[in-house]
């Protein structure tokens, strides 16, 4: 099991396709991500993007919901080398990489949902 495992999900009540655009976007991966070197595994379109990062994957996965989009988020990391951290240190990390999601998809969802 990886070190840091984060699942999470946010509804957004905005076109699938404006979600897909947005999350597609390589310029918004690197703002809402820049400490992660991110190297996208598979680009799925209205499905959302796949990357794999040093020492682990990340995915956003859309799936269309109601009259918006269920946006599921997927962060796998493992430490750099084999040494593993102390368990406090890795809640503090897995914590901090929760929500930082948290604040990207909730700003995300804002800024898309403005016009509802």
């Amino acid at each position: 099991m990886p070190q840091v495992d984060v699942v999470d999900e946010t509804w957004i009540g905005a076109d699938p396709g404006r979600v897909a655009a947005q999350v597609a976007d390589p310029a918004n991966w690197r703002r809402w991500w820049p400490d992660l070197e991110l190297t996208v595994d598979e680009l799925r379109g209205a499905e959302g993007v796949r990357w794999s990062l040093p020492g682990g994957s990340m995915e956003v996965w859309l799936q269309p919901d109601l009259d918006g989009v269920r946006l599921h988020y997927f962060l796998r990391l493992d430490p750099p080398d084999s040494r593993r951290p102390a368990p406090r240190r890795t809640d503090r990390e897995v914590l901090a990489y929760r929500r930082h999601a948290k604040q990207v998809f909730w700003t995300l969802k804002d800024e898309l949902e403005a016009a509802r």
